[in-house]
């Protein structure tokens, strides 16, 4: 068994949100809090989210996190 580990990140819309429902809809967990940041250089605010997932797979680092 093989747990596989991501950072979702986005500009803090609703895609952020979507990116996040994708991913827990394919069976990823949340991991700990998501955290936000100012973007001063883009007058934005980001959302980050890391989120994992236990696979019956080897890591490989050619792996496409995302197709997991």
């Amino acid at each position: 068994m093989t747990t596989l580990y991501r950072f979702l990140s986005e500009d803090d819309t609703s895609a952020f949100c979507h990116k996040v429902s994708a991913a827990l809809a394919k069976g990823w967990q949340l991991q700990g809090a998501p955290t936000y940041a100012f973007d001063a250089a883009r007058g934005v605010m980001r959302c980050g989210q890391a989120v994992t997932k236990e696979i019956e797979a080897s890591y490989a680092p050619d792996m496409k996190l995302g197709e997991q």
